[in-house]
């Protein structure tokens, strides 16, 4: 494959000659990057189907398979449908707002790269390490979800969860050292059976609901009156129903955690404004088909006060990690459980190699950018950095505090730090969205001008921040309330794990500032244009060497011109 390299613009640095290679198109970072050397380079390997197969199966994992039992068991139905839609239409805007930056200028550095130029470098610093943080705590945290998957089959007193946590982690460590282009065909694949397996699981509960399974019993709405749409938590009455609600957003926005990492693929992206936009768009049906209708018909199979959900407070010892699983159970088909618990394990998987990456990355970026030890910039051959790799895997060994505690304890304290880094990122890209949108707007560039545009613009962006600052504040609200038989009347350890983010955040926001003494970006200084006609050069030219290999060769059937084509 011919060797690219990103012509550098007036304002950016020369990268040294990468070697040619049989893996993909080298790739240079920022322009604005402090570091750049012989062997710190990505590779855009990343096709088309990659990316988006990557982000239409790369959030489908433990938030929506497992995570939504326990907002089942504590919520009810009604609750947990008003919650996803709601973080939904969160998740929508943010993933606009980024994809409104990353179609204008694809940066390897992501969307950190974005808050450096647009809003404030003590920002992207503190971005940078705060998506770090959250990834490689979700690493361990999908890992303790594939030891409390196992345990449908064999019990922890049998055999120790650290035995199958080894196995895991060996494995998807391989994986992404294999290189950019092994990782990205693992991971559509992966991805593929994923998305198969959730369609299949949508329809079965369909056909379940409208009494199609083999105890021909016909539920529709029946759990939503007995035992009710909403449940009551810490409270009775309405205003227990509502903490109920509440506390289901939490929960909600952990399942949509991961849907903005396409804006960390950019970087190793093929043709990043064309894939970037339509894996964006692709979002809105993704969330309206794979979240919001599967919790709805969830919520129509199984009751909220089930004993087979594992998170229930009158749980049995053979209950089971997914609520899916339990839906099927409830419904009669004695064989399918298993096997679709099985699939589980491999989204579970999938989520725990694809979120290793994504740390990996994103340590990366920040050691190229001058803002972590400058040894993690270092990539062999393939363009892997191995050294940012090795550093964010030693972190998942979190994961084998379940040999000495209980795996669903250990998944509720990765889950609130998870939840809490996660909220960060969200709000720190819709910062950077709305300083993007002013500097735009001084620099006179036009909406026209944008290969794609945020629906809402800056207004949703607004929206959308008020809203990530709301859940972040209240989301642990139960940490306050008497409880006497968990840790006294302050549960203590929920509320460090609940809002030990938010310290960290500010606290890396000003110490950047303080220590580097650095100021604040303006509209008029905002560089929009840095590096963009050295992307626009590549970009032209990938697509002209598509053209002539396309060139006589056939498109397909009709079929795949009308039903698959558009998505890649």
């Amino acid at each position: 494959m011919q060797l690219l390299r990103r012509k550098a613009s007036s304002s950016s640095l020369e990268s040294p000659p990468a070697a040619k290679n049989e893996y993909s198109e080298t790739v240079v970072a920022d322009p604005h990057n402090a570091i750049l050397g012989e062997h710190t380079t990505l590779h855009r390997g990343l096709k088309a189907r990659h990316i988006t197969m990557i982000a239409i199966g790369g959030a489908i994992g433990t938030g929506l398979i497992i995570g939504t039992g326990s907002a089942l068991a504590q919520a009810g139905p009604g609750s947990i449908f008003i919650s996803y839609s709601a973080v939904g239409l969160l998740v929508y805007l943010v993933m606009c707002a980024l994809g409104e930056m990353a179609a204008w200028l694809p940066l390897s550095s992501g969307f950190t790269g974005y808050a450096t130029r647009f809003c404030d470098p003590a920002l992207g610093f503190s971005l940078g390490y705060t998506y770090w943080f959250k990834y490689i705590i979700v690493t361990p945290n999908q890992l303790t979800a594939a030891a409390l998957v196992l345990q449908y089959w064999v019990p922890r007193d049998k055999v120790n969860p650290g035995v199958f946590i080894a196995v895991f982690l060996v494995v998807i460590v391989c994986i992404n050292y294999f290189g950019v282009r092994f990782f990205g065909e693992f991971e559509f694949w992966l991805s593929s059976i994923k998305v198969t397996v959730i369609v299949a699981l949508i329809i079965l509960s369909l056909v379940l609901a409208l009494g199609g399974g083999p105890d021909g019993d016909r539920k529709g709405f029946r759990y939503w009156k007995k035992p009710g749409a909403f449940a009551t938590y810490i409270e009775t009455g309405d205003s227990g129903r509502f903490l109920a609600l509440w506390s289901t957003m939490v929960t909600a926005t952990f399942a949509y955690l991961g849907t903005e990492l396409v804006g960390v693929t950019v970087g190793e992206a093929q043709n990043p404004r064309k894939t970037i936009p339509r894996a964006i768009k692709l979002t809105f049906y993704r969330i309206l088909f794979f979240y919001v209708l599967s919790v709805l018909l969830l919520g129509m199979l199984v009751p909220y006060d089930s004993k087979e959900l594992i998170f229930a407070n009158k749980a049995s010892r053979t209950a089971s990690a997914s609520p899916f699983v339990v839906a099927i159970k409830l419904s009669g088909i004695h064989a399918l459980p298993g096997i679709l618990n099985g699939c589980i394990l491999l989204f579970v998987f999938s989520a725990a190699n694809s979120d290793l990456y994504i740390a990996s990355r994103t340590i990366y970026g920040l050691a190229v950018e001058g803002k972590a030890p400058r040894f993690l910039a270092h990539t062999d051959r393939r363009g892997v950095p191995v050294y940012a790799l090795g550093v964010s895997a030693a972190f998942s060994l979190l994961a084998f505090m379940n040999v000495s505690d209980d795996s669903k304890t250990v998944f509720g304290y990765f889950f609130n730090l998870v939840t809490i880094f996660g909220l960060l990122t969200w709000i720190s890209i819709l910062v950077s969205h709305i300083y993007f949108v002013r500097a735009r707007r001084a620099q006179g560039v036009e909406d026209h001008q944008l290969a794609f545009r945020a629906p809402l613009g800056a207004a949703g962006s607004y929206g959308a921040l008020a809203f990530c600052i709301l859940i972040a504040i209240f989301k642990s609200f139960s940490v306050f309330v008497h409880m006497p038989k968990t840790y006294g009347n302050f549960d203590y350890k929920n509320f460090i794990t609940g809002y030990l983010g938010i310290p960290l955040y500010l606290i890396m926001i000003f110490g950047y500032k303080i220590w580097t003494k650095s100021n604040g970006v303006t509209p008029l200084t905002a560089d929009l244009f840095g590096g963009k006609q050295a992307i626009d050069d590549e970009e032209a030219e990938f697509l002209a060497r598509k053209a002539e290999k396309d060139r006589g060769k056939k498109q397909g059937g009709w079929f795949y011109r009308t039903f698959i084509s558009w998505l890649f």
